[in-house]
């Protein structure tokens, strides 16, 4: 059997003793299902999971790990890195497990000896990388996913060539049931961590989540060169940039168009201990091909059965109520962006959506089902739903920013606009009548928004795809 090392941060992190460290991960566990619900999207295919003592970032964390133990992985990649600085290159600590008070955690030995044939992938002694990072992870993983084996990276500074070479050889190496796990904390503000670019005042929160949210777009358009800059230019202090960076580039050598980021939950640690003067934030995020987000034909019916009711229900009784689905599994209690399209013989009755703050689908489908028959100012005034209406549902994925307009698809993507406080979003079935083109799509998404049409061209402006999955059911 392998040597293995027996991680320090036991006892200081995390409790030292099995029953203690099990009560901590049950409590965690448990608090996360409170926060994030039970729905869980399918098939991940990487995360972003913050490291600070459990009792802090635990909870957060747990929202990835939850979602892991469901895809029972066959293998994990941490990608962490040395806060005392480490070296250039990526980092494999030369040892054959690790020893948590929950017991060993085998490393794909194979693995290692597979990536360090390649340059920058690099054997070092353990104990030149070792860091919580990485280790403050092992006990979350044994609760989610006991016996599964993983290969620990140490992240170090890469340029950009090296990163995209080190990208390249993770993509070819990742096969069927990995998954990839970069450690990061967000932003860290106080004057410990020499950060405090705006007074503790009430505002405070308010701009920790700015500047957090702004960071994990950023990631979200899966473009590691534009996630650095973002950081550069907002001078958010997220710790584990290289490794997010990494990440993000190996998701893009496995496709990043098709992949969309969620975000799990977030939280900073001055709402735990209640004050920000000293604070860290913590966020979990999955990543996910388009069809993770997609309801199975059940769930799909069960929607269109709620709107239809609420509609037919409107049309006899003249009074606004959502009747939402029977039984609702877990999947329709998900939030997600969905707009409800209302058709009569292909034209267009009404159309309205919800992307800001979306609720659960099982309460979403059936209030904007009332919002595109009542609110729709296109086509007021109505003074009664007629017969013989078709419900359309589009379930979207998150939205996930792009630096250049000539990265939308007609026809596959839809696109939401920000400039200021104007804003506009078009579906992608828009697309599937008449003679479109992409730049005719987005001059139409930019008037919608109340701009010029050149705007999406700007650079002060914000410019989103995503997908929708689509259904349709006659009242």
């Amino acid at each position: 059997m392998a040597s293995a090392h027996v991680t320090p941060f036991a006892g200081s992190w995390y409790p030292g003793h099995r029953a203690e460290l099990d009560a901590l991960l049950d409590r965690l566990f448990d608090t996360s299902l409170h926060r994030t619900g039970e729905d869980l999207l399918p098939r991940p295919l990487a995360f972003v999971v913050p490291h600070a003592g459990l009792a802090y970032s635990g909870a957060v964390a747990a929202a990835a790990y939850r979602t892991l133990r469901a895809a029972s992985p066959s293998r994990v990649v941490i990608l962490g890195f040395a806060h005392s600085g480490g070296r250039s290159g990526v980092s494999i600590p030369d040892t054959g497990a690790f020893e948590t008070p929950l017991g060993r955690v085998e490393i794909d030995l194979d693995a290692v000896r597979e990536l360090t044939l390649h340059g920058p992938f690099l054997l070092t002694p353990e104990a030149r990388v070792c860091d919580h990072s990485v280790e403050i992870q092992l006990p979350l993983l044994q609760r989610a996913c006991p016996g599964t084996p993983v290969v620990p990276l140490y992240v170090g500074p890469l340029d950009a060539r090296q990163r995209h070479s080190a990208a390249q050889v993770l993509a070819q190496f990742i096969k069927p049931g990995d998954v990839l796990l970069a450690s990061s904390d967000l932003t860290h503000y106080g004057r410990a961590f020499g950060y405090r670019p705006f007074p503790v005042d009430e505002d405070t929160p308010d701009r920790l989540r700015e500047l957090d949210y702004g960071a994990m777009e950023a990631a979200g358009t899966l473009d590691p060169d534009f996630f650095l800059e973002s950081l550069h230019e907002s001078g958010a202090t997220v710790c584990g940039y290289d490794p997010i960076a990494l990440l993000l580039a190996t998701l893009t050598e496995l496709g990043a168009e098709d992949i969309f980021q969620q975000t799990l939950d977030y939280q900073t640690s001055a709402e735990i201990a209640g004050g920000y003067d000293h604070s860290v934030s913590y966020g979990a995020l999955g990543y996910f091909r388009a069809d993770s987000f997609c309801l199975g034909e059940e769930d799909q019916q069960a929607l269109l059965a709620s709107a239809g009711e609420t509609l037919r229900h409107l049309r006899d009784t003249g009074k606004r109520t959502a009747i939402p689905p029977a039984g609702t599994g877990t999947a329709l209690r998900r939030r997600a962006g969905v707009f409800v399209s209302l058709h009569r013989r292909g034209e267009l009755l009404g159309c309205i959506g919800n992307v800001t703050r979306p609720q659960p689908l099982a309460e979403e489908a059936p209030d904007m089902a009332l919002a595109a028959a009542l609110d729709d100012p296109r086509f007021w005034p109505r003074t009664r739903l007629p017969d013989d209406v078709e419900v359309e549902i589009s379930i979207l994925t998150p939205m996930k920013r792009i630096r250049d307009w000539t990265s939308f698809h007609l026809g596959r993507d839809g696109a939401m606009i920000e400039s200021g406080d104007a804003r506009g979003l078009l579906l992608p079935q828009v697309a599937h009548t008449g003679s479109w083109t992409p730049a005719r799509f987005l001059e139409a998404l930019s008037r919608k928004a109340g701009l010029r049409p050149e705007a999406y061209r700007e650079d002060q402006t914000r410019l989103y795809v995503f997908r929708a999955q689509i259904f349709s059911a006659a009242v």
